[in-house]
């Protein structure tokens, strides 16, 4: 596990909103040099605590995207279900998120489809490829009033 001190710390809540911020803008709010900013943003990629970088996608642009929230009960405690369930929706690209949680339900899955029509299909294939299934319950989200990603450091 890679070790992280108060400017890492500082790196990481600016890179967080924004990955774009240049070195030098980076440097001034943490109070280092732009080189050092440079050589810890490096280390933090190579050890993992930076995973990627990507883009956030205005949802507005895409207004056809439903977003539905899905738990799902796996039969009897079944470890190797779960794992191949796990496995599955890795590959899955509508399945934005999963969560394994406590309480009624085993996973909690965040999923984006284009249409009630489409989320019912992708349901039907995960439960015909997973019959460990017993149970899913849908809620569909009809207003995101926050999201975010970050982490609080």
């Amino acid at each position: 596990m890679a070790i992280i001190d108060d400017f890492d710390k500082e790196i990481l809540k600016v890179v967080q909103r924004n990955c774009r911020v240049p070195s030098e803008l980076i440097a001034e709010q943490v109070g280092l040099s732009a080189s050092a900013v440079q050589r810890r943003l490096k280390k933090l990629r190579q050890e993992g605590v930076i995973r990627r970088e990507t883009a956030i996608v205005e949802p507005d642009t895409f207004p056809e995207t439903i977003t539905f929230v899905t738990s799902v009960e796996i039969d009897r405690d079944n470890y190797t279900a779960l794992k191949q369930f796990n496995q599955w929706a890795q590959s899955e690209e509508r399945i934005q998120q999963s969560f394994y949680v406590t309480g009624d339900f085993d996973l909690v899955l965040i999923i984006k489809a284009n249409s009630t029509k489409l989320y019912d299909q992708l349901i039907q294939s995960m439960m015909d490829k997973h019959p460990n299934i017993k149970r899913v319950n849908t809620q569909v989200v009809l207003d995101v009033p926050k999201q975010s990603l970050e982490l609080p450091l």
